[in-house]
C-alpha cells in the first residue's frame, strides 16, 4: 500500500524577505540530516528564489521556498525529472512521477510526487513557503530521492496548477528553474546534474 505524501505547507507573504545568503546560512546548518539546495533562476538568468530541503529526524523532508522577484499571481511549482535547467528549461522534463502516478490531488490515481502546492505571490513578489514530504528524500539511491540518478529540478510554472489536468495541471509556461543540488556542493555555481566524470581518454 502506497503510503500518503503527508504534504503540507505554510505560507508566509508580503513581506521583506531576508536574503537568500541569510537564509541559507541559517537553514544549511540544520543538523538533522542531508541538506540540498536549489537556486531558481528566471529566464534571463537572474536569481529569484532559493529553495532549502532537509530531511528532518523524522524522515520527513521539510522543504523551505524563499522567492523575491517572480511575477503577481499564482503559480505552479513541482519537482521535475531531470535535475538540468539548461539550455532552456524544458531540459528538466516532466514531472517527478516515480510511482506513475497521474498528476494532481484531485484525480484518483494522482498526485505525481514532484506535485507541490500553488505558489500565492503578492504585488511585491516576495514569499516564503515551507512544504514537508513523507515520500520525496535526499537518499541517492532510493527512487523517491531528489538528489539520486539524473538529479531533480524545481520549476515555477507562469498559471496556477489546477490540480488535475493532465500532465501538468494547466499551469503554463516555465518562468523559473533550479537544480536540486546536495550542500556539499556549490549550488550557486552548479550548471548541471550529474557531474560528467572524467574522460579516460586523452
Amino acid at each position: 500500500m502506497m503510503k500518503l505524501s503527508g504534504l503540507a505547507a505554510v505560507v508566509a507573504a508580503g513581506f521583506a524577505v531576508a536574503s537568500f545568503a541569510a537564509m541559507a546560512s541559517k537553514e544549511d546548518q540544520v543538523p538533522a540530516g542531508p541538506t540540498a539546495v536549489a537556486i531558481m533562476k528566471d529566464v534571463d538568468g537572474k536569481q529569484v528564489g532559493r529553495v532549502v530541503l532537509t530531511e528532518t529526524l523524522s524522515q520527513t523532508l521539510h522543504i523551505t521556498a524563499a522567492f523575491d522577484g517572480l511575477p503577481a499571481g499564482v503559480h505552479g511549482f513541482h519537482v521535475h525529472e531531470t535535475g538540468l535547467c539548461e539550455p532552456t528549461f524544458s531540459a528538466a522534463g516532466g514531472h517527478f512521477a516515480p510511482e506513475g502516478h497521474e498528476h494532481g490531488i484531485e484525480v484518483p490515481d494522482g498526485p505525481h510526487a514532484g506535485d507541490l502546492p500553488n505558489l500565492h505571490v503578492p504585488e511585491n513578489g516576495k514569499i516564503v513557503v515551507e512544504y514537508f514530504s513523507e515520500i520525496l528524500d535526499l537518499a541517492p539511491d532510493d527512487k523517491d530521492s531528489l538528489i539520486g540518478g539524473p538529479g531533480r529540478a524545481l520549476i515555477v510554472h507562469a498559471d496556477p496548477d489546477d490540480y488535475h489536468s493532465q500532465p501538468t495541471g494547466d499551469a503554463g509556461g516555465r518562468i523559473a528553474c533550479g537544480v536540486i543540488v546536495p550542500i556539499k556542493q556549490n549550488a550557486d555555481s552548479f550548471q548541471s546534474y550529474p557531474e560528467e566524470p572524467a574522460s579516460d581518454t586523452k
